[in-house]
């Protein structure tokens, strides 16, 4: 079995100022969206679309900033804890304890796109196309900085797993890294195929429909080796409440999927 190496979560000090592992993760998932929005440029129909510019690309990062950080606040409260935080409203606003839902994320960047979409005078799901395909390898960066905390382990494996994991902050007992299975899947698989998938012409809403169906799938795959929520437990079916937020979430991804490919 292998043993959690216990990563200092502070990667450095000066003075009374830390600098996180996990905030290093987030500076680099943000600078991965710029370097890949920009590329994406030249992509067909962003290439042939004069108004689409770097600044586009620049003003996308910070209200998809805004996005995530409100978005996935506001949902953890919601879907995971909406009891306890009914009754203590103010620890809403207590980020630095830790509570984040990509699902929560995901509806606070769609509506922080419709608000780009809007003032710009572009096509919403263009701006969700153009967007897609840069997002999975900011999604691997969180899983390195969860995987460096030490945080959101996988259940309870066999020991004869050669890749069986003692998280010290979870017992003695071996688990999956399923830290390391999300990266890989939703994070480099999904990345790969998608922006493969997205090089070629496509029309409007195909894109996004493949985030949506591609992201959930995976997400709904690797919940199976991921614990639950300890307030939480297992839902309906044997299911978490990741794998249930993924069914709506894939199912929106194939009706837009069919919508947009019989679209003229």
């Amino acid at each position: 079995m292998l043993i959690h190496p216990q990563i200092d979560p502070v990667a450095l000090q000066l003075g009374p100022v830390a600098i996180h592992w996990y905030g290093l993760t987030y500076l680099a998932a943000f600078g991965l969206f710029m370097w890949l929005g920009t590329r994406r440029l030249q992509h067909p129909p962003f290439v042939s679309l004069p108004q689409w510019t770097r600044r586009d690309v620049e003003d996308i990062l910070f209200l998809g900033v805004l996005g995530v950080v409100l978005g996935g606040r506001i949902g953890y409260c919601l879907f995971y804890k909406p009891a306890y935080y009914l009754a203590n409203p103010l620890e809403i606003l207590a980020v630095w304890q830790g509570g984040m839902s990509f699902h929560g994320g995901l509806l606070g960047v769609l509506l922080a796109m419709v608000w780009f979409a809007r003032s710009r005078q572009r096509p919403w799901l263009q701006v969700m196309d153009f967007v897609a395909p840069c997002v999975p390898t900011g999604l691997a960066a969180g899983r390195v900085g969860n995987f460096i905390n030490g945080e959101l382990w996988g259940r309870v494996a066999d020991p004869s797993l050669p890749w069986a994991m003692v998280f010290r902050g979870a017992g003695d007992l071996p688990r999956h890294p399923s830290q390391v299975y999300q990266f890989l899947l939703e994070g480099v698989l999904l990345f790969v195929l998608l922006w493969l998938y997205a090089r070629g012409p496509r029309k409007t809403g195909q894109v996004s429909a493949a985030f949506l169906v591609g992201y959930g799938s995976f997400r709904f795959i690797a919940e199976f080796f991921r614990e639950p929520d300890a307030h939480l437990g297992l839902l309906g079916l044997g299911l978490s409440m990741g794998q249930w937020l993924c069914v709506p979430m894939v199912l929106a991804g194939l009706v837009m999927g069919v919508w947009a490919s019989r679209r003229g």
